[in-house]
């Protein structure tokens, strides 16, 4: 197992570190984020398999650096840079646009029909025919949705139009210029 890391463990931090410097690099200036986003979680983590290794294997030689205070001052600065991060990121986490759900699902349907590019009757008739009866325009997806045992998350979802294999949506414009 010895032989293994000493001969291994700096080559996959090497190449690791690198797939990790030019991912992170690329989400930077959002190249082709959805290229890089999971292969930068995902082999950052596994990087952390040799990184451990490693430090594992030289455990005492890696100690020795802690007597000198620019090891001490490096890693306090990068804490608190991490820190200042943290605090002034400016949200809870999470994907921001999940807090639209609640805003829509609590919609009268009159008023969501249009952001959904239908008309109040056209909604209310597809919902009806989904097995959701509406009895009002005032209805609200979380009531519709409460009333038949299903989440308004869902049933939000299965509404809203779908897009791929090349069927454009351009908010009415038959011919975009």
């Amino acid at each position: 197992m010895n032989l293994v890391i000493k001969k291994y463990s700096t080559p996959l931090i090497t190449g690791l570190f690198l797939v990790s410097a030019i991912s992170g690099t690329a989400l930077f200036f959002h190249w082709q984020s959805g290229w890089f986003h999971s292969m930068h979680i995902w082999l950052s983590m596994v990087l952390l398999v040799p990184f451990f290794l490693h430090l594992w294997r030289n455990w005492p030689q890696f100690l020795l650096y802690f007597r000198n205070k620019s090891m001490l001052l490096a890693c306090l600065l990068s804490f608190v840079a991490a820190g200042a991060f943290m605090l002034t990121s400016g949200h809870r986490g999470g994907n921001p646009a999940m807090r639209f759900i609640p805003v829509l699902t609590q919609a009268p349907l009159t008023d969501l029909a249009p952001l959904l590019h239908t008309s109040p009757d056209a909604l209310a008739e597809r919902l009806t025919h989904a097995g959701y009866p509406v009895h009002s325009p005032a209805d609200t997806l979380d009531t519709l949705a409460a009333a038949s045992g299903q989440q308004a998350s869902t049933l939000l979802l299965s509404l809203l139009p779908q897009h791929g294999g090349g069927d454009e949506h351009h908010h009415g414009n038959k011919h975009p210029s």
